[in-house]
């Protein structure tokens, strides 16, 4: 994948001219270099975004000169969510480094307990943490519903597949789930029961807080 950029030269409050003109203002950095603001067109971000995620090397292009980079950072609008600057780390491509790589339930319509309404599947590892060379980075970590046919089914880590060769899971324990199935109906009073402590707790805070308030505006009355 690869983005064209150009060299920024404006800096701070002023970029909000970029983005009128559909160019999104970015810099990038990377271990023992110094930091580049570029500019690079905000739909192709999109689209290449969309497909490498933050896992995935991207080749920028600035001057003729190609910066293998990973999405590090990217700050979006608080209203519209669109991004409104990125942040890229370049890396070396001979040296490994970490990363988080996120975790995919796929073939969810393909087991019977989960159509049947009687199970849903939970994720207890959202990310899982690797070492590897920047090439060699799994996109995601795929956890398949399909192979779980039991109420007693989990995806362990030993489970997933990937390259063990070339990809190192940081603190790796063969036994340690990633995802199990769970009753429907026991996880939604379980949710409720949460719901209802919340509230409880709420109100008890509120009751605590009224008359430390009322004492605070008859202080004020006094003076």
């Amino acid at each position: 994948m690869e983005l064209v950029g150009q060299k920024r030269t404006v800096l701070g409050k002023k970029t909000k001219e970029l983005r009128s003109e559909r160019l999104l203002p970015a810099v990038i950095f990377g271990k023992g270099l110094e930091s580049l603001p570029i500019t690079i067109g905000h739909n192709e971000f999109s689209k290449v975004y969309k497909a490498s995620g933050e896992t995935s090397i991207i080749d920028i292009v600035v001057d003729k000169k190609s910066h293998p980079v990973l999405v590090k950072d990217v700050q979006l609008h608080h209203l519209t969510s669109q991004p409104i600057h990125v942040g890229f780390y370049e890396v070396n491509l001979k040296e490994k480094l970490n990363a988080n790589i996120p975790v995919e339930v796929v073939n969810e319509d393909k087991n019977a307990l989960i159509k049947g309404g009687e199970a849903l599947i939970l994720v207890l590892l959202n990310e899982i943490e690797v070492e590897a060379l920047p090439m060699d980075l799994p996109d995601k970590f795929l956890v398949d519903a399909a192979k779980m046919v039991t109420m007693e089914s989990v995806i362990t880590m030993k489970d997933l597949e990937y390259d063990k060769e070339k990809v190192e899971i940081v603190d790796y324990d063969p036994e340690e789930i990633v995802a199990k199935l769970d009753f429907a109906q026991m996880l939604e009073e379980e949710e409720a029961a949460v719901d209802e402590a919340a509230a409880v707790a709420g109100i008890e805070a509120t009751a605590e807080k009224e008359p430390e308030e009322e004492g605070a505006e008859e202080e004020k009355e006094e003076k």
